[in-house]
């Protein structure tokens, strides 16, 4: 198990390091403040700004969480706690065919259905209703291609890895402490929602954690369905460009530009250091709730 653990460091080490290496030319040239924050993307003229593709990738991610969190978790509470065995052995097969299903199909199911979808209906619903409160909300992009149809699509793609890691979580519960708190005359409900949320919440954390790496690092359906705009979002249907796009796309292309390869390695130590920091974060506080459950 050590040398396991010891392996896996020294791999993301290695990654990292490789990584960082091939982006000193950059760093060099542009204090990393500088990158974070600016917003010029313009290769052609030195200008490396992450911040466009950064708040794509936040914002794209943010629409799949709040898409796939809460309808994933009870599902997980669902499958665990009030489907019998039959059911429950029928509807996980389904899950992991969900899971296993290319990003490309998702991309091109997007493309096919959500962009049309949000375009002509849900997009001129929410612009009539909501629009007129926010511009968070109005329709300022008509092709359909945007956060919104990304981020539904990756929504639908992290959830059924939460649900699958949620139920497992909440079944591993002793199912003693279930019929103790059912025994006091407590529901099926309040048992679930005070002894099984509470020492499966760290679990559940852990759940949420992978949907969000899952959903940071995703690139060919976001690629295909973001519209791919170097610019800050500013509403639900406008164009951005995430990441892990930003590599995908451009990769190989005009590398004879100065510090142009070396930018994209940048992004990539960028995409690697923050799901590593959400990582790392998320576990102190799963082992912070293990303790106190």
């Amino acid at each position: 198990m050590v040398v396991i653990s010891a392996a896996t460091c020294l791999l993301v080490v290695l990654i990292a390091g490789a990584l960082l290496i091939r982006s000193l030319p950059l760093l060099r040239t542009q204090s990393l403040g500088e990158l974070l924050t600016s917003s010029t993307w313009q290769p052609s003229h030195g200008a490396f700004g992450f911040a466009p593709f950064i708040a794509g990738s936040i914002a794209v991610t943010a629409v799949a969480m709040i898409v796939a969190v809460a309808p994933a978790i009870f599902t997980g509470i669902y499958l665990s706690e009030y489907t019998v065995a039959r059911t429950r052995t029928r509807l996980k097969p389904l899950l992991d065919l969900m899971v296993g299903i290319p990003s490309v199909v998702y991309g091109l199911w997007g493309i096919l259905f959500v962009v049309p979808l949000v375009r002509d209906h849900v997009g001129p619903w929410i612009d009539g209703t909501l629009g007129q409160v926010s511009p968070l909300f109005r329709q300022t992009n008509p092709s359909g291609y945007g956060l919104l149809s990304a981020g539904l699509v990756l929504g639908i793609m992290v959830f059924p890895l939460i649900v699958a890691v949620t139920e497992e979580v909440l079944r591993s519960v002793p199912h003693e402490m279930r019929e103790a708190v059912l025994c006091l005359g407590a529901t099926r409900w309040e048992t679930t929602l005070c002894v099984v949320r509470r020492r499966g919440m760290a679990g559940i954390l852990a759940a949420v954690v992978l949907g969000f790496s899952r959903a940071f690092g995703e690139t060919l359906a976001v690629m295909m369905l973001i519209g791919n705009s170097v610019q800050v979002p500013r509403s639900l249907f406008d164009s951005a460009y995430s990441l892990p796009a930003l590599i995908a796309n451009n990769y190989g292309e005009m590398m004879s530009l100065p510090n142009y390869e070396s930018a994209l390695m940048a992004a990539a130590l960028l995409l690697l250091a923050v799901v590593l920091l959400f990582n790392v974060a998320a576990r102190l506080v799963v082992n912070r709730l293990t303790v106190r459950s």
